[in-house]
């Protein structure tokens, strides 16, 4: 069955898939959007007494509800300026060194950061030495991205790719799966060196968006966007341990890459499939930030 559920992955158009359930998402359906809403609760067994609206019928869109809002008082952000933050509700799929430029998928697999980053050297070498997170988002988990540590944008990368799914069966059967899906890689500049926050998308994912460019794909392309941003002065865009940076409309994954030396050790419970809440210790830095 499970090679099955891959060699389907192969096959199926999940552009065209995604971007069909994407509309319907994004479309304010009245009755048909809510009963969406309900099954998916009651399917994923969504808590949503942590949900700062409760009530399926307060979503206008399927989006509204998927990228729903919780009550801050549930995720405070761990101030330890030694710490750096979950960014986000999910699940370790993998982290570890970044060994000789590769990064560890699962068993068997692996890819490079340079891959990862789209293709440019000088990206990927900021991060030779340093250290990986995955973390795999389910359908039941809240899906807005927050800042680690504190950070100033410098970069921000579109790559076109692929939309296969990005569930653990997956990660463990399709060769460079996150170098290979479509995503969106958005560098920082912080205390501890440079840090890169990848945003994969996956079959289904309607969309990705950061809080300064709006979303950001669709439309997909075909060609590597890369848009460069002042890091200091008026324009310079800063943000503080803990804000929002991004969303997924419908789930996927966050690959993090953090420097040389920026990481003391991950913090206890950090180690694949372990679930994470955003927002509690996630490591330790070398350096107080």
């Amino acid at each position: 069955m499970d090679s099955i559920k891959i060699a389907l992955q192969y096959i199926l158009p999940k552009h065209f898939l995604s971007r069909l359930v994407g509309k319907f998402a994004a479309a304010q359906a009245g009755v048909f959007t809510t009963g969406a809403i309900k099954w998916f609760i009651k399917q994923y067994k969504i808590d949503m007494s942590e949900a700062k609206q409760p009530e399926p019928e307060a979503y206008k869109t399927f989006n509204d509800f998927f990228t729903r809002a919780l009550k801050p008082e549930l995720r405070p952000i761990n101030q330890d300026a030694h710490i750096m933050a979950h960014p986000v509700d999910g699940a370790v799929s993998q982290c570890g060194p970044i060994e000789a430029g590769n990064i560890f998928q699962a068993k068997g697999h692996s890819y490079t950061a340079e891959a990862l980053l789209g293709g440019n050297k000088a990206d990927a070498a900021r991060f030779d030495g340093g250290d990986f997170a995955t973390i795999y988002l389910a359908p039941k988990d809240y899906h807005r991205i927050h800042m680690p540590i504190t950070g100033t944008l410098s970069k921000m990368t579109y790559v076109p790719g692929d939309l296969f799914s990005v569930n653990p069966l997956t990660a463990q059967n399709v060769p460079g799966l996150f170098a290979r899906n479509e995503r969106v890689v958005a560098i920082f500049e912080t205390e501890s060196g440079p840090l890169a926050m990848v945003l994969v998308g996956a079959t289904i994912v309607a969309s990705i968006e950061t809080i300064w460019a709006g979303t950001v794909t669709p439309p997909a392309g075909k060609a590597v966007f890369s848009w460069d941003y002042p890091t200091t002065g008026p324009e310079a865009l800063t943000l503080e341990k803990g804000a929002e940076m991004g969303r997924f409309k419908l789930g996927s994954t966050v690959v993090m890459l953090f420097a040389q030396d920026a990481i003391e050790t991950f913090a206890d419970g950090v180690e694949p499939g372990e679930t994470t809440r955003m927002g509690q210790a996630f490591a330790t830095l070398t350096q107080a930030a």
